[in-house]
């Protein structure tokens, strides 16, 4: 008899009780509102602020109301205008591309390798087209810092970095969201933090902060910031910075202070899922396993493989099978977007010349998440099943 997987692939764990507690002081407070504090007394997202940064060893932190919103920002915050041309990853998710059209500039997109991080041959092809790198570091892979910062310094591009799936993660023991000017992150349900919504941004640029907090809507507030440059930073910038309001609440960052404190286990119980599925899949015939570097620290909240040039037919009878038997894999390779799994050419409002490298990985790309509430028992049994279903079909592919 074929064994069948039982559990959720969105059920994420209880917020714990910890954050729920302090929620609820916010709630009887009736003060939610990030600016609306007592004398002498901080607030729930100044001390988150002030506590990511420390945890991120960065100067600065702003709390926003969405990731999406820290990466517009961001881009905003470094001086990117209407029709600048900004570079970024074709193989992301769609708020970056999101952000990029939010400022009215122009993406430009660059391959993905076999490895599903950016090309940075095309990167450095493409490096004369615009002076700002909106790199996405997605579903969790890091491609080679150390090449892609010395490529953008000798070009003079200025990155951004979009760390949704990097949080807690690290290339050569520095921070994800750290080699840019601005990092920026996801506290939305499905990230390493979960507040429904929400996200940061880190800098160490006075300047960069200064405009990003006014941005955010700090009503010339500026002061109740404690992960903020001095007065004097905000007299600069002040009176030609536009409030486009994204702040984050009292609330929501009652309920991330007490997670951001085991981040680091959480990681840990996520790399050791990951590894389990990665284990009952290792050398499965007519799939490929991503290989993780060794400059690279990852948290593994999802999982990716490949089944790379076989027909779209094997690859979708392989989704169907492993549906029928209770595993949800999401695939970037379909014609039409479903849920989070859009392409480069999805987002018909930003131009994309043909890539026809990155169209063939992402034509065999099979993604999966990994929420806490599997236990390890559960990952084995995934991984046999999916084991089973892509060996039944993959006997069927044409002779490449």
């Amino acid at each position: 008899m074929n064994e069948h997987f039982t559990g959720s692939f969105t059920q994420q764990e209880p917020i714990p009780d910890t954050a729920i507690d302090a929620a609820v002081a916010v709630l009887k407070s009736g003060r939610l509102h990030r600016y609306n504090t007592g004398p002498d007394e901080a607030g729930e997202v100044a001390l988150l602020e002030q506590e990511f940064a420390a945890e991120m060893d960065a100067k600065y932190c702003l709390a926003v109301a969405s990731g999406g919103y820290a990466m517009t920002t961001a881009l905003r915050a470094i001086g990117v205008k209407p029709g600048d041309r900004v570079l970024t990853n074709a193989f992301t998710l769609a708020p970056v591309p999101g952000a990029i059209a939010a400022v009215g500039a122009v993406p430009v997109f660059v391959g993905v390798t076999e490895d599903l991080v950016i090309d940075l041959d095309d990167l450095a092809a493409k490096a004369d087209q615009a002076d700002v790198l909106l790199l996405s570091h997605m579903r969790g892979h890091i491609c080679d810092m150390d090449r892609l910062l010395a490529l953008c310094g000798a070009t003079d591009i200025k990155i951004i970095e979009d760390c949704a799936h990097t949080m807690g993660a690290k290339w050569r023991g520095r921070w994800s969201g750290r080699d840019g000017i601005i990092g920026c992150y996801s506290t939305q349900t499905y990230k390493h933090l979960n507040s429904g919504e929400g996200g940061f941004l880190v800098t160490d640029d006075d300047a960069v902060m200064a405009r990003a907090v006014v941005l955010s809507g700090s009503y010339m507030l500026y002061g109740r910031h404690l992960a903020a440059p001095g007065a004097e930073a905000f007299e600069a910038v002040k009176y030609d910075t536009p409030n486009i309001s994204g702040r984050m609440d009292h609330l929501r960052a009652a309920i991330l202070r007490p997670q951001l404190q085991r981040l680091a286990s959480q990681c840990a119980a996520w790399n050791t899922r990951y590894r389990e599925v990665e284990k009952g899949l290792t050398e499965c015939p007519g799939l490929r396993l991503i290989a993780r570097p060794e400059a690279e620290t990852y948290v593994g909240s999802s999982i990716q493989f490949l089944l790379l040039d076989w027909d779209a037919a094997g690859v979708q009878d392989v989704l169907a099978r492993c549906a029928a038997r209770g595993v949800e894999l999401k695939w970037f390779g379909g014609a039409e977007p479903m849920g989070f799994t859009s392409r480069y050419d999805s987002w018909r409002y930003a131009p994309a010349e043909p890539l026809p490298e990155s169209d063939r990985i992402l034509a065999g790309l099979i993604d999966m998440r990994l929420p806490l509430t599997f236990s390890l028992d559960d990952c084995a049994l995934i991984a046999r099943i999916i084991r089973s279903e892509v060996g039944a079909v993959y006997q069927k592919q044409p002779v490449q």
